[in-house]
Protein backbone atom coordinates (compact mmCIF):
# COMPACT_ATOMS: atom_id res chain seq x y z
CA UNK A 1 0.00 0.00 0.00
CA UNK A 2 2.73 2.58 -0.01
CA UNK A 3 2.50 3.40 -3.57
CA UNK A 4 -0.91 4.98 -1.69
CA UNK A 5 1.05 6.78 0.61
CA UNK A 6 1.88 10.94 -0.36
CA UNK A 7 5.11 12.23 -0.78
CA UNK A 8 6.19 15.36 0.21
CA UNK A 9 5.57 16.96 -3.71
CA UNK A 10 1.75 15.52 -3.73
CA UNK A 11 1.35 17.35 -0.01
CA UNK A 12 2.25 20.90 -1.79
CA UNK A 13 0.10 19.69 -5.04
CA UNK A 14 -3.14 19.42 -2.64
CA UNK A 15 -2.51 22.18 -0.69
CA UNK A 16 -1.91 24.38 -3.41
CA UNK A 17 -4.93 23.54 -5.31
CA UNK A 18 -7.31 23.47 -2.17
CA UNK A 19 -5.99 27.27 -1.49
CA UNK A 20 -6.88 28.14 -5.02
CA UNK A 21 -10.31 26.23 -4.76
CA UNK A 22 -10.64 28.11 -1.24
CA UNK A 23 -10.41 31.28 -2.30
CA UNK A 24 -12.05 30.90 -5.80
CA UNK A 25 -15.59 30.10 -3.68
CA UNK A 26 -15.06 32.86 -0.84
CA UNK A 27 -14.46 35.10 -3.96
CA UNK A 28 -17.44 33.70 -5.85
CA UNK A 29 -19.99 34.11 -2.65
CA UNK A 30 -18.41 37.57 -1.95
CA UNK A 31 -19.06 38.56 -5.22
CA UNK A 32 -22.30 37.53 -6.13
CA UNK A 33 -20.60 34.85 -8.41
CA UNK A 34 -22.17 32.04 -5.78
CA UNK A 35 -25.58 31.51 -8.46
CA UNK A 36 -22.65 29.94 -10.43
CA UNK A 37 -21.90 27.26 -7.84
CA UNK A 38 -25.52 26.77 -7.04
CA UNK A 39 -26.42 26.11 -10.75
CA UNK A 40 -23.55 23.85 -11.25
CA UNK A 41 -25.05 21.91 -8.10
CA UNK A 42 -28.48 21.79 -9.44
CA UNK A 43 -27.76 20.16 -12.92
CA UNK A 44 -25.52 17.15 -10.77
CA UNK A 45 -28.36 16.86 -8.45
CA UNK A 46 -30.82 16.51 -11.63
CA UNK A 47 -28.29 14.24 -13.29
CA UNK A 48 -28.05 11.88 -10.11
CA UNK A 49 -32.29 12.01 -9.92
CA UNK A 50 -32.06 11.34 -13.62
CA UNK A 51 -30.12 8.24 -13.59
CA UNK A 52 -31.63 7.20 -10.41
CA UNK A 53 -35.02 7.26 -11.90
CA UNK A 54 -33.86 6.78 -15.60
CA UNK A 55 -35.46 9.69 -16.98
CA UNK A 56 -34.40 9.28 -20.46
CA UNK A 57 -34.89 12.39 -22.02
CA UNK A 58 -33.47 14.61 -19.35
CA UNK A 59 -30.22 12.28 -19.37
CA UNK A 60 -29.97 12.79 -23.42
CA UNK A 61 -30.40 16.56 -22.49
CA UNK A 62 -27.34 16.69 -19.82
CA UNK A 63 -25.10 14.13 -22.05
CA UNK A 64 -24.95 16.81 -24.77
CA UNK A 65 -24.43 19.67 -22.20
CA UNK A 66 -21.90 17.75 -20.78
CA UNK A 67 -19.87 17.64 -23.51
CA UNK A 68 -19.95 21.34 -24.07
CA UNK A 69 -20.22 22.31 -20.19
CA UNK A 70 -17.55 24.78 -20.14
CA UNK A 71 -19.18 27.34 -22.85
CA UNK A 72 -23.16 26.57 -21.41
CA UNK A 73 -21.78 28.02 -17.86
CA UNK A 74 -19.79 30.67 -19.61
CA UNK A 75 -23.32 31.93 -21.66
CA UNK A 76 -25.24 31.60 -18.42
CA UNK A 77 -23.14 32.93 -15.74
CA UNK A 78 -21.12 35.66 -18.21
CA UNK A 79 -22.28 38.57 -15.84
CA UNK A 80 -20.94 36.40 -12.76
CA UNK A 81 -17.79 35.41 -14.74
CA UNK A 82 -16.67 38.70 -15.60
CA UNK A 83 -17.25 40.49 -12.23
CA UNK A 84 -15.35 37.48 -10.97
CA UNK A 85 -12.33 37.50 -13.14
CA UNK A 86 -12.04 41.41 -12.38
CA UNK A 87 -11.74 40.90 -9.02
CA UNK A 88 -9.14 38.32 -9.02
CA UNK A 89 -6.36 40.68 -10.42
CA UNK A 90 -6.84 42.33 -6.96
CA UNK A 91 -7.34 39.09 -5.07
CA UNK A 92 -4.67 37.04 -3.30
CA UNK A 93 -5.36 33.64 -3.23
CA UNK A 94 -2.40 32.66 -0.94
CA UNK A 95 -3.70 35.16 1.49
CA UNK A 96 -4.62 32.52 4.62
CA UNK A 97 -0.68 31.82 4.32
CA UNK A 98 0.15 35.14 5.13
CA UNK A 99 0.31 36.54 8.01
CA UNK A 100 -1.61 39.81 8.51
CA UNK A 101 0.50 43.23 8.68
CA UNK A 102 0.79 45.07 12.24
CA UNK A 103 -0.75 47.92 12.46
CA UNK A 104 1.27 50.94 12.52
CA UNK A 105 1.43 53.26 16.14
CA UNK A 106 1.47 56.06 13.84
CA UNK A 107 -1.77 55.44 12.05
CA UNK A 108 -3.30 57.95 14.68
CA UNK A 109 -0.96 60.68 13.54
CA UNK A 110 -1.82 60.52 9.61
CA UNK A 111 -5.43 60.55 10.74
CA UNK A 112 -4.88 63.49 12.82
CA UNK A 113 -2.89 65.15 9.68
CA UNK A 114 -5.42 64.18 7.51
CA UNK A 115 -8.13 66.64 9.40
CA UNK A 116 -5.81 69.38 10.21
CA UNK A 117 -4.96 69.29 6.84
CA UNK A 118 -8.37 69.42 5.66
CA UNK A 119 -9.26 72.06 8.13
CA UNK A 120 -6.59 74.06 7.30
CA UNK A 121 -5.55 73.65 11.00
CA UNK A 122 -1.57 74.77 11.23
CA UNK A 123 0.68 72.46 13.08
CA UNK A 124 4.40 71.16 13.69
CA UNK A 125 5.06 67.62 14.81
CA UNK A 126 8.23 66.46 15.18
CA UNK A 127 8.72 62.46 15.51
CA UNK A 128 12.54 61.51 17.55
CA UNK A 129 14.49 59.18 15.92
CA UNK A 130 17.48 57.95 17.39
CA UNK A 131 19.17 61.27 18.42
CA UNK A 132 17.26 62.50 22.03
CA UNK A 133 15.46 65.99 21.93
CA UNK A 134 15.74 66.54 25.23
CA UNK A 135 17.52 69.85 25.11
CA UNK A 136 14.29 70.72 23.01
CA UNK A 137 11.52 69.14 24.67
CA UNK A 138 12.74 70.87 27.86
CA UNK A 139 11.54 74.33 26.51
CA UNK A 140 7.62 73.05 25.78
CA UNK A 141 5.27 71.36 27.88
CA UNK A 142 5.60 68.09 29.23
CA UNK A 143 2.85 65.79 28.31
CA UNK A 144 3.64 61.85 28.19
CA UNK A 145 0.62 60.93 26.70
CA UNK A 146 -0.44 57.70 24.48
CA UNK A 147 -0.65 58.65 21.16
CA UNK A 148 -4.16 59.30 19.79
CA UNK A 149 -5.91 61.55 17.07
CA UNK A 150 -8.14 63.27 18.91
CA UNK A 151 -5.97 64.19 21.40
CA UNK A 152 -3.48 65.82 18.49
CA UNK A 153 -6.09 67.68 17.07
CA UNK A 154 -7.49 69.18 19.94
CA UNK A 155 -4.11 70.38 21.09
CA UNK A 156 -3.58 71.85 17.97
CA UNK A 157 -6.78 73.72 17.73
CA UNK A 158 -6.61 77.52 17.77
CA UNK A 159 -7.84 77.86 21.52
CA UNK A 160 -5.92 75.77 22.81
CA UNK A 161 -2.85 76.95 24.91
CA UNK A 162 -0.39 74.43 23.40
CA UNK A 163 -1.03 74.86 19.66
CA UNK A 164 1.63 77.33 19.45
CA UNK A 165 5.27 75.56 18.92
CA UNK A 166 6.17 71.99 18.12
CA UNK A 167 4.89 68.68 19.25
CA UNK A 168 7.32 66.18 19.83
CA UNK A 169 6.86 62.40 19.91
CA UNK A 170 8.88 59.41 20.82
CA UNK A 171 7.85 56.07 19.67
CA UNK A 172 3.58 55.60 20.81
CA UNK A 173 3.83 59.08 22.89
CA UNK A 174 3.20 62.51 22.85
CA UNK A 175 6.50 63.93 24.78
CA UNK A 176 5.86 67.48 24.99
CA UNK A 177 3.65 70.50 23.18
CA UNK A 178 4.94 74.20 22.67
CA UNK A 179 8.02 73.20 22.16
CA UNK A 180 10.83 75.83 20.52
CA UNK A 181 13.02 74.55 17.71
CA UNK A 182 16.06 76.36 16.30
CA UNK A 183 15.04 77.80 12.96
CA UNK A 184 17.01 76.91 9.70
CA UNK A 185 19.23 79.23 8.23
CA UNK A 186 19.05 78.30 4.85
CA UNK A 187 18.56 81.28 2.68
CA UNK A 188 16.11 79.62 0.09
CA UNK A 189 13.76 78.35 2.63
CA UNK A 190 13.92 81.69 4.33
CA UNK A 191 13.00 83.23 1.15
CA UNK A 192 9.71 81.01 0.39
CA UNK A 193 8.69 79.60 3.81
CA UNK A 194 7.10 81.12 6.90
CA UNK A 195 8.46 80.02 11.28
CA UNK A 196 6.58 76.60 11.09
CA UNK A 197 8.80 75.38 7.93
CA UNK A 198 11.99 77.31 9.12
CA UNK A 199 11.63 75.16 12.45
CA UNK A 200 10.91 71.93 10.95
CA UNK A 201 13.79 72.27 8.45
CA UNK A 202 15.70 73.42 11.39
CA UNK A 203 15.48 70.42 13.70
CA UNK A 204 15.69 68.24 10.91
CA UNK A 205 19.19 69.75 10.17
CA UNK A 206 20.58 68.98 13.76
CA UNK A 207 18.92 65.47 14.11
CA UNK A 208 17.78 62.43 12.34
CA UNK A 209 14.24 63.67 13.60
CA UNK A 210 11.17 63.62 10.94
CA UNK A 211 9.04 67.03 11.30
CA UNK A 212 5.80 67.08 9.85
CA UNK A 213 3.97 70.58 9.07
CA UNK A 214 0.47 71.28 7.92
CA UNK A 215 0.37 74.73 6.41
CA UNK A 216 -2.24 77.16 8.07
CA UNK A 217 -2.89 79.25 4.68
CA UNK A 218 -3.24 76.17 2.37
CA UNK A 219 -3.76 72.91 4.62
CA UNK A 220 -0.77 71.33 2.42
CA UNK A 221 1.82 68.91 4.36
CA UNK A 222 5.25 69.27 4.00
CA UNK A 223 8.16 67.15 5.62
CA UNK A 224 11.69 67.84 6.75
CA UNK A 225 14.28 65.27 6.94
CA UNK A 226 18.09 65.47 6.88
CA UNK A 227 17.81 69.14 6.22
CA UNK A 228 15.38 68.78 2.90
CA UNK A 229 12.00 70.03 3.14
CA UNK A 230 9.35 68.32 0.68
CA UNK A 231 6.46 70.17 -0.32
CA UNK A 232 2.89 69.81 -0.85
CA UNK A 233 3.07 65.71 0.11
CA UNK A 234 0.04 63.24 -0.38
CA UNK A 235 -1.10 61.59 2.76
CA UNK A 236 0.05 58.13 0.89
CA UNK A 237 3.32 59.76 0.81
CA UNK A 238 4.03 60.95 4.22
CA UNK A 239 2.55 57.10 5.39
CA UNK A 240 5.68 56.27 3.45
CA UNK A 241 8.35 58.43 4.70
CA UNK A 242 6.95 58.02 8.76
CA UNK A 243 7.54 54.33 7.85
CA UNK A 244 11.34 54.43 6.11
CA UNK A 245 12.32 56.86 8.34
CA UNK A 246 11.35 55.12 11.87
CA UNK A 247 12.69 51.70 10.84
Amino acid sequence: MEFLLPNFTDIIDILIVWAIIYRLILLAKREGGYQILIGLSVLLFLFIIASFLQLEMILSVISTLKDHWLLVVIILFQPEIRNILAKMSHTNIFAPFQKTPVKSIYAPLTNAIDTMSFLKRGSLIVIENKIKLNKFIETGEKIDAILSSRLLNVLFDKNSSLHDGAMIIRNDRIIAAKVVLPLSQNLEYKRHFGTRHLAAVGISEESDALAIVVSEETGKIAVALKGELQVDVNLERLSQIISDSTK
